[in-house]
């Protein structure tokens, strides 16, 4: 059953003064009162972007792109068929995020309850070397980030037409024709489009087709004006003629790899013709009689979210939100999963990781044995179990019940800033995500093994959590992801558990702050402004370091009503919702 809307700062205030869960012999719980729950200067309270349906609905990083998806379901086509449509359609309108040169991963669970997990993540080219982004002395260089040798191979155009090819209704010409249209006649640019665009003119202006395509007279195009791609429209055309050998094949390819070979790139086209999308087998789990279905390796979503959710479990009912014992209790769990993502998560095609162990209510009880629920664990102390945001999330769900929950990246906004002159799109700058200079920080502050070093033809560890979570008597709840770095994990888990455990409405659980650790650095991040001064005060005495930012994420969501589908779009962004 759905929980009923409450107003959240009511609803926390009266939890945070009640009693907390029990606490071990001879620890000291800390006060609650003022110093639990939502602070008032929180900015998102309230606003965040909600869309009502009676058949299906569509939520996505782009209100243009959620039309599109709507008006495929409308026409007759299942959820499939609408997610597709919406991920070429953000290649035209969400261009820092939304991508053909990119890749990504989608959960799909069809109206018969079979879940799929697709993989589309890049591939490291043939030519890579372990050592290709590190400077004489060992330490990462930025070659992995800025230009042409930070690009992988790309997957989004594999993994699109192949949902669409085993799941999808209408014909994929249909699907792709609204991105096409939308290319060609160009769209309205709005105030974040703008913005989006200026804040990386300095990186796309180094590139020519960057500077030609996204930029007029050197600045970003202004809010209200038409902005055009015509090549960008060339390709989609050939996409939906010819598939997915439009875009590995033929004339695209060969423009990536003259691009390639202008600014020294080493892809080549037997890269880009040996690229595949691969199906997998989802990470499922149970918490507190719901199932959760999340990806796994390449990505390391599922196997962490699946982590830092056992182990809350375990803990019985839990604090307040907001309070400083649920954000320690958080911060522990998250701390010992990131562990074990940075030691042991790789592609799953090279490297056996003990999937089954790490998400096992067992090996959950064994950590949380080892957590002092008064004192913070110094991540240095912590093992692994013996033995921008330049991504974007959809989320879809039809009329018969089929659900798509599906998350894309560049990696950096704007990924490597090269546009691929004469075909439009943005590549990716995903070898970052590598373990460029392994035991040393990427541009995520992640600190990752040799298991994830640069390797011809890997998949690189990725962070997306594209998630659909069943209720106890086995029908569609909730439809969920976010793009943020690693904070995507902590993200997800903190919608699921807000529904779940604090029993908030969606718009609630979507709007409400956030916290993150990753282990390194040994932090917690806070969203500024969320929190009561008198709870940062309480986890600085608990031995935790904490900082700020000013907001992360962009969660796109979708639950189950008694009259069809709420789809909610994070206020922090600029997406929107359709239902129908």
């Amino acid at each position: 059953m759905r929980p009923a809307r409450n107003d959240l700062r009511s609803v926390l205030l009266v939890l945070a003064l009640g009693a907390c869960a029990t606490h071990p012999t001879g620890v000291t719980p800390i006060p609650s009162g003022p110093a639990s729950g939502i602070a008032p200067t929180w900015q998102y309270a309230g606003k965040a972007r909600v869309a009502e349906g009676a058949h299906g609905m569509v939520v996505s990083g782009s209100p243009i792109a959620s039309e599109v998806g709507r008006t495929i379901l409308a026409q007759g086509g299942n959820a499939i068929d609408a997610a597709t449509a919406v991920g070429f359609a953000l290649a035209v309108v969400h261009p820092e995020a939304g991508n053909i040169g990119g890749g990504g991963f989608s959960i799909i669970r069809t109206a018969d309850g079979t879940v799929s997990a697709l993989d589309y993540r890049e591939t490291a080219p043939a030519a890579a070397t372990r050592s290709m982004y590190q400077d004489l002395r060992g330490d990462p260089t930025d070659l992995s980030i800025n230009g042409i040798l930070g690009a992988g191979v790309p997957g989004s155009v594999a993994g699109l037409v192949e949902q669409h090819r085993k799941f999808g209704r209408l014909p994929l010409r249909d699907v792709v024709a609204p991105a096409i249209a939308l290319a060609r006649d160009g769209f309205t640019v709005d105030d974040y489009r703008e913005r989006s665009i200026d804040g990386d003119r300095a990186r796309l202006y180094l590139f020519a087709g960057s500077r030609a395509d996204y930029l007029q007279d050197g600045h970003a195009p202004k809010a209200g004006t038409i902005f055009r791609q015509p090549d960008l429209a060339r390709t989609l055309q050939m996409i939906a003629d010819s598939g997915a050998d439009g875009f590995y094949l033929g004339p695209v390819a060969d423009l990536v790899v003259a691009e390639m070979q202008r600014d020294g790139g080493i892809m080549t086209l037997a890269d880009l013709a040996g690229y595949r999308a691969i199906w997998r087998d989802p990470i499922a789990i149970e918490y507190r009689g719901y199932t959760v279905y999340s990806m796994p390796p390449s990505s390391s979503g599922g196997v962490t979210l699946a982590e830092i959710l056992n182990v809350m479990e375990g803990f019985g009912t839990l604090p307040p939100f907001g309070s400083p014992q649920l954000i320690h209790r958080e911060a522990e769990a998250m701390r010992r999963a990131f562990t074990d993502r940075n030691y042991y998560l790789g592609d799953p095609d090279f490297v056996h990781a003990p999937i089954a162990k790490l998400i096992s209510k067992a090996y959950a009880d064994s950590l949380r044995a080892t957590i002092d629920l008064a004192h913070a664990t110094p991540s240095a102390d912590v093992q692994p179990a013996a033995g921008g945001m330049s991504t974007t999330h959809y989320s879809v769900v039809d009329a018969d019940g089929n659900a798509v929950s599906t998350t894309t990246t560049l990696n950096n906004s704007f990924g490597s800033a090269v546009t691929v002159s004469g075909a439009g799109f943005l590549l990716n700058d995903e070898m970052d995500d590598f373990a460029s200079a392994p035991g040393k920080p990427n541009m995520y502050g992640l600190v990752q093994g040799e298991i994830d070093a640069v390797a011809p033809g890997h998949r690189m560890l990725s962070a997306m959590t594209p998630s659909v979570v069943v209720d106890p008597a086995g029908k569609l709840f909730l439809v969920v992801g976010t793009p943020g770095g690693p904070t995507i994990i902590t993200q997800v888990y903190h919608v699921i558990s807000n529904v779940i455990d604090h029993h908030m409405s969606l718009p609630d659980a979507v709007t409400a702050p956030r916290m993150h650790h990753q282990g390194l650095p040994d932090q917690i991040r806070l969203e500024a402004g969320g929190f009561y001064p008198a709870t940062i005060a309480a986890l600085e005495a608990m031995g935790h370091a904490v900082v700020f930012r000013s907001r992360w994420g962009d969660v796109e969501a979708i639950i189950r009503t008694p009259g069809g589908w709420e789809g909610v779009s994070d206020p922090r962004l600029g997406g929107g919702g359709a239902g129908y």
